[in-house]
Parts: C-alpha cells; sequence; structure tokens
C-alpha cells in the first residue's frame, strides 16, 4: 500500500529531471537456490506450455507471489529520502535469497539487479543505482520471486516523504484502476475488458494509459506469452478467461502522454514529456465466480 500521507507539498507534480546513477557489480546468488531457465542466456527458451494451472501448481504460484509480497511489504519500508534505489535492491536481494528464492528479474535477458526501481517519471523497468530519494518523489519497486519451479510477480509504487497532490491522486487511481480490472475479471468473458476498465477509469481524470507494455501469462515462465493489454483493445485480444488461469494485471498511468523513451540501458522507459507515472501489478488467478489476488502479503 502507497505510504499515508499528511498535507501535500504542493498541488502539482514537479517535471522529471532523472538522470542515470551508477550501478553496482551484479549480486551473486548462493548456489543451492534453482535458478530459472533463462540464466546466462540472451533470452528466454520459448515457453510452449499452458497458461490454465491445476490446483496443485497454482499452489505453488501462490507460495512465489506471497513471498513477493512479503518483500515488497518489507523493502518498502526502507523508502525514505535519502535512500539509494541500490539500497533497495540489495535488500530485496537478500530478502529473498535468504528464503531460498532466486530474483526473478536478475539475469532475464540480462537485467543486472534483482529488482525494479522506477522513480518519477519512469514508467517501469528503472535499474537500482546510486540514484538517491528525495522528499516528495515517487518509486514503483517491481519484485518477482522464483522458487520451487514457479514464479509470482508484484509492485506497487511509494511515496517519498510527502508528495504533491497530483501525484498523489495518480498513485490512487492507478492502484484502483488496477482493482478494477481485477474485479471485471470472470470466467467466460475476454481478456480485453480488462484494459477497457482500466481505460476507461484512467479516462475520467485524463491521464495516459501506457500500452506498449503489458500485463503478462505467469507462472511456470516469467513470461508465458499471454498478452494482457490495458487498454481497450477490443476485438483483438478475445481470448476467454478460464478457471485456473493466472496472470498480471499491471497498468501504468501517466500525467500527460502515454509515449515514452528508451535509455540507452535498453531497460529504464520514461515518459516523453517527463511527466510522472505510476503503476500497480498483482498476479491473479481465475476462479469459478471471479478472480483470486495470489501476490498478497503473508497474514493478509
Amino acid at each position: 500500500m502507497a505510504t499515508p500521507q499528511s498535507t501535500p507539498l504542493s498541488s502539482h507534480a514537479p517535471m522529471g529531471t532523472l538522470t542515470k546513477g551508477t550501478v553496482s557489480p551484479q549480486r551473486p546468488v548462493p548456489a543451492h537456490i534453482e535458478r530459472p531457465n533463462y540464466v546466462g542466456l540472451e533470452a528466454p527458451p520459448e515457453y510452449t506450455g499452458e497458461d490454465v494451472y491445476d490446483a496443485a501448481t497454482v499452489e505453488r504460484i501462490r507460495r512465489a507471489a506471497q513471498l513477493a509480497a512479503d518483500a515488497m511489504v518489507a523493502t518498502s519500508q526502507l523508502i525514505r529520502p535519502g535512500v539509494t534505489t541500490e539500497e533497495l535492491d540489495a535488500y530485496a536481494h537478500q530478502y529473498l535469497t535468504d528464503r531460498g528464492a532466486y530474483p526473478s528479474c536478475l539475469s532475464y535477458r540480462a537485467f543486472p539487479k534483482a529488482i525494479c526501481t522506477s522513480v518519477n517519471e519512469v514508467i517501469c523497468h528503472g535499474i537500482p543505482d546510486t540514484t538517491v530519494l528525495t522528499e516528495g518523489d515517487i518509486v514503483n519497486l517491481d519484485i518477482t520471486a522464483f522458487i520451487d519451479g514457479v514464479h509470482g510477480d508484484h509492485n506497487r509504487t511509494f511515496y517519498v516523504g510527502e508528495v504533491d497532490e497530483e501525484s498523489r491522486l495518480l498513485v490512487e487511481r492507478t492502484e484502483e484502476a488496477m482493482m478494477r480490472a481485477i474485479r471485471a475479471v470472470k470466467p467466460g468473458r475476454p481478456i480485453n475488458v480488462i484494459g477497457r476498465a482500466i481505460e476507461s477509469y484512467a479516462k475520467r481524470f485524463g491521464y495516459g494509459v501506457v500500452r506498449e507494455f503489458i500485463g503478462h501469462g505467469v507462472g511456470k515462465a516469467f513470461h508465458t506469452g499471454l498478452v494482457i493489454p490495458h487498454f481497450d483493445a477490443a476485438p483483438n485480444h478475445a481470448r476467454l478467461m478460464e478457471p485456473g488461469m493466472v496472470f498480471t494485471i499491471e497498468p501504468m498511468l501517466t500525467l500527460g502522454t502515454r509515449h515514452w523513451d528508451m535509455w540507452e540501458d535498453g531497460w529504464t522507459a520514461v515518459t516523453r514529456d517527463r511527466k510522472r507515472t505510476a503503476q500497480f501489478e498483482h498476479t491473479l488467478v481465475v476462479t469459478d465466480d471471479g478472480a483470486e489476488i495470489l501476490t498478497l502479503p503473508s497474514g493478509a
């Protein structure tokens, strides 16, 4: 959950001025921890399995997803002015490996860190580095755990200290857009209703809805090939949802344009107008009458 706020600093979000920091060497993972099949490869092997799982596999995914959520809760407690995104990554890396899990982001298509840290105008896939968080920033943490042969994928956007009203509302409404999309999930409905729920809500506030970065099937593969658009993609993406189907919903909303630029690192996507953006993500399973969120922390 985003950090509670008192009086905002101002009513308007500042424009982005983020620059790339220094990335430290890749941290090791203990040898006894199982690696995903893409580690050491330029690209993951093609996934040819299903996106609908039996109950036993869903329980394995639930364990990975819950661990990712627990890591999120623990790591987010470090967020404050003066902390670097590198420090957040180091903590999450240790948290997961101490519990026998592999940080799924690490070495996925050569990504160098355990988690993604996306600050202010970064839409997604920010690489943790020496960037120092400052009062009024917003930062998204994207944490995925791999354990017992499956992945659980989760992200949330947090406030750094007190933030302006425009940023606060963007964060709150992005989470609400995700929850509305989850409530739209039901067996027999086409996948494209998910993006329709997100875009129709976001349009009420004039937010941009990023299209190119998507929700996806997850479980036995980090990304299975199942595409979950966050905009109204009808009549495309009309595959019907069915019980046991597992995927993520992870909308990215912006205060301005939905268009973006990519840094030369090949990962960090920033809004083209450098206005702020927020994202939330849950891994869920389709049930007989709706959806169950799997990325909930222990005791939730």
